[in-house]
């Protein structure tokens, strides 16, 4: 469960993240303009980013650049700063 916080500013929002399980539950995510900033608030896991495997626990801060593919698995509370801000229509599923 994603829960947006628009800041009514298009250069940066923020987001809180509850992973319990896989997010996407398949394949990976694509941001194609915003770069993400995660910090893992709560909570243990793992990222994968361009078929990379990190080990993350709180207080981990995890950089996504535009472009790199990823999906988060574990249970963690993220808070998650995107710039430019994130929209929907920037971001797709791959395998």
């Amino acid at each position: 469960m994603i829960t947006e916080h628009p800041l009514g500013d298009e250069m940066i929002n923020v987001a809180i993240a509850k992973v319990t399980g896989r997010y996407p539950t398949t394949g990976n995510a694509l941001n194609q303009r915003c770069k993400e900033m995660a910090y893992i608030h709560e909570g243990n896991g793992k990222v994968v980013v361009n078929d990379k495997e990190y080990l993350v626990n709180t207080g981990d801060l995890v950089l996504i650049e535009p472009g790199e593919k990823f999906h988060w698995e574990g249970d963690m509370s993220i808070f998650i700063s995107c710039t430019p801000a994130w929209t929907q229509d920037q971001n797709v599923m791959v395998e």
